[in-house]
């Protein structure tokens, strides 16, 4: 895969590293480096630390979703029932509480690189050659800095039609919709990936009237068929218009309103539009040209099993090499790719069973085979469920819609999939997760059943799923 540096420089350089971007994937890196004694330098282009993930991505939509999730659970808590008045908060009422968790998030950040004698440098980086990069800031300076190996962490945007205004200020796109101002009465979501379905969850638990547009047959296929058909019929029964199988043909930008157009022929309109439909890898502006390195059409690069690209002393990792495009998963490809850096290869890869956490209300969690893969590969399975409805936690905190479920194979008991539906469901995953990592006897469903649990608790689920799946094998 890689061949030799295209770089015509001395052998001494500035630093040992330099890592372009200080999101999940450039923090991993550049910690990592940092505490083998690496002189290491950062780039961002950005007036602070964190990447999309802390800024517009992950950590802002998750702190708005908490808040919706608090808002929802007050206006349907009994205990408040008396008060006879629904809450309501706008969009910019709820991002104040978003912005300090940004900025928390940030100061965290920062102290990560000042405390490991991180260099950083704020700018826009593009390659002079294989060990030289200039950084343009805005103000019209530049500087150039060298060194003997770089890393690509720059992470994706979203993607954006050119056929589509999205400086008009009724269209936005997944990052720009952090900086809605006013509050409207009701959106078109285009795009029903995870970013749209959480967004729609959001926007309707604010009261928001919402029409989110799939183009394909139904909702995130990719999970279990089960927990799709869950979200889809949870956001129906919460007012949702959910339109399958269309595309759009035009999105006309009015003063008082957006009007999309389907090729269908069907045309909508709503005081706003959020285009949530894929993402595009941030290498365009890294003149990568230079160094002999192409990105594919949707912006990113190729590497090897040690994260390293064509070009021997050049590696990338997170969004901008494409799958999972997970901040979790990130930060691990950036530890690793440093490991590769130090001693040539890497010992370590990400695990093939990676924990899926979707934000919509309620969360979706999931991780290994779905009912639908195992059915294919014609592998004998059986499943146990739990309903949150019938456990003493979740009736307590009101939490009642969602449950759990566990496949195993029905001769050896081991464990294939867990999948989860429900308030915390990104966080009750990880105990299927951990006994699914485990070797040998270890990775079976008699370890839910043999295993006590604090009660109540939302993870007696497990034991309640394990019996009524070890019920069915006969």
């Amino acid at each position: 895969m890689s061949k030799k540096s295209t770089s015509s420089k001395p052998a001494s350089f500035q630093y040992d590293a330099i890592v372009i971007g200080t999101g999940p994937g450039g923090e991993g890196v550049a910690m990592q480096l940092a505490k083998a004694g690496k002189s290491v330098a950062v780039v961002e282009r950005y007036e602070a630390v964190g990447g999309g993930c802390t800024h517009w991505g992950t950590i802002p939509s998750k702190a708005l979703r908490h808040s919706v999730s608090r808002l929802i659970e007050y206006n349907n808590t009994p205990l408040f029932a008396d008060n006879r008045v629904s809450r309501s908060l706008t969009f910019s009422e709820i991002m104040n509480h978003a912005s300090g968790v940004i900025r928390a998030q940030t100061r965290l950040r920062a102290s990560f690189y000042d405390r490991n004698r991180v260099s950083l440098y704020y700018g826009e980086a593009s390659f002079i050659d294989a060990n030289t990069l200039e950084i343009a800031r805005a103000d019209g300076s530049r500087d150039t800095i060298t060194a003997k190996q770089i890393a690509i962490a720059t992470g994706s945007r979203p993607y954006t039609p050119p056929d589509i205004d999205f400086t008009h200020p009724r269209i936005y796109n997944s990052d720009s919709i952090l900086s809605l101002d006013h509050d409207p009465k009701s959106i078109i979501i285009y795009g029903a990936g995870v970013i749209g379905s959480e967004y729609a969850s959001i926007f309707r638990g604010m009261g928001v009237k919402v029409d989110l547009v799939n183009m394909r047959d139904r909702l995130l296929s990719f999970l279990d068929t089960e927990i799709s058909d869950a979200l889809s019929y949870h956001l129906w029964n919460n007012g949702v218009v959910i339109r399958h199988t269309e595309t759009y043909k035009s999105v006309e930008g009015k003063d008082d309103s957006v009007i999309l157009n389907l090729e269908s022929g069907k045309r909508m309109r709503a005081d706003c539009l959020l285009f949530a439909n894929g993402r595009t890898g941030n290498t365009d502006m890294l003149k990568l040209e230079n160094v002999g390195l192409e990105a594919d059409s949707r912006g990113q690069l190729k590497v090897n099993k040690n994260y390293q690209t064509s070009i021997d002393n050049i590696y990338a990792v997170g969004d901008v090499i494409g799958y999972p495009s997970l901040a979790s998963a990130a930060y691990n490809q950036g530890r690793f790719a440093a490991e590769a850096m130090l001693q040539g290869q890497t010992h370590s890869a990400l695990v093939e069973d990676i924990p899926t956490g979707i934000y919509t209300i309620p969360e979706i969690s999931s991780v290994g085979k779905t009912e639908q893969e195992l059915t294919q590969a014609k592998i004998p399975y059986e499943v146990g469920r739990a309903q949150f409805k019938h456990l003493a936690r979740a009736q307590i905190a009101s939490t009642q819609v969602g449950s759990l479920k566990i496949l195993f194979h029905r001769e050896t008991k081991e464990i294939l999939g867990i999948h989860c539906f429900g308030e915390r469901a990104s966080e009750i995953v990880h105990i299927g997760q951990a006994i699914m990592q485990q070797k040998g006897d270890a990775n079976t469903i008699d370890y839910f059943v043999n295993t006590t649990f604090n009660y109540p608790t939302m993870a007696e689920a497990y034991r309640v799923a394990a019996l009524n799946g070890l019920n069915r094998i006969f």
